[in-house]
């Protein structure tokens, strides 16, 4: 049996549509060319690692510091700000890790009976670890850093004198982020009484809002979004 060789003519059709087809596929459907959302993004843009957050108290909200978890006796704060620089930002879904690099406190009062003022309240061992994970929810975790466990001072000025209270975190630091506010609210973080005067309280419940939350290394200081 004689073996034919194709047609020259049809070889160079069949090469042609071969080609076509293969050119007809877009670019954009080959696999990785749609670019990955990060899981923080601000001003249509990923965060940085490195780039600077920035918050303030939530708009009407106060930071407060009870002796319980359901009293509303204890330190409450005006103002706070919180600051925060990018470690990671992978794209979504994930997590994005922070460096909690700042939060301090001003306008305190106290209604606690005996305690006359607040010279001021602190939190201490900087850095501590926040964590945003993009799952339901928007979980935030915050853990502390390698100087040591998450602390908080109160010093108050009392009729017995000036008093200085300090309580370290007791089991999970947790809260939520919230896109509609750009915020960040955490609730009765416990804290326990670590050392100071005897009629320093026992506990320590701590709650704020922080937000807008804003990206100051971008221009325009953008707020952040949590994808």
């Amino acid at each position: 049996m004689r073996l034919h060789r194709p047609v020259p003519l049809v070889a160079a059709a069949l090469a042609a549509t071969t080609a076509f087809a293969l050119g007809a596929v877009p670019a954009s459907a080959a696999p990785g060319s749609v670019a990955a959302t990060a899981v923080l993004t601000a001003g249509g843009g990923a965060v940085a690692a490195g780039d600077t957050l920035a918050a303030p108290l939530a708009a009407n909200t106060r930071a407060t510091f009870y002796s319980t978890a359901t009293s509303t006796t204890g330190v409450t704060c005006a103002t706070s700000q919180l600051a925060a620089r990018v470690l990671s930002n992978p794209a979504a879904p994930g997590t994005a890790t922070e460096s909690l690099t700042g939060l301090t406190f001003g306008s305190c009062t106290s209604n606690v009976t005996g305690v006359t003022s607040v010279r001021s309240l602190t939190v201490g061992n900087f850095p501590h670890v926040i964590a945003v994970d993009d799952g339901p929810g928007l979980p935030i975790t915050l853990t502390p850093g390698t100087a040591g466990p998450i602390q908080a001072t109160a010093v108050l000025n009392s009729w017995f004198g000036t008093l200085t209270c300090s309580y370290q975190l007791s089991g999970a630091f947790t809260g939520a982020a919230d896109n509609a506010g750009h915020s960040m609210a955490f609730r009765t973080e416990h804290f326990a009484k670590s050392g100071g005067s005897s009629l320093c309280p026992a506990d320590g419940y701590f709650s704020a809002t922080y937000g807008p939350v804003t990206d100051t290394s971008q221009a325009g200081s953008p707020a952040v979004v949590v994808n």
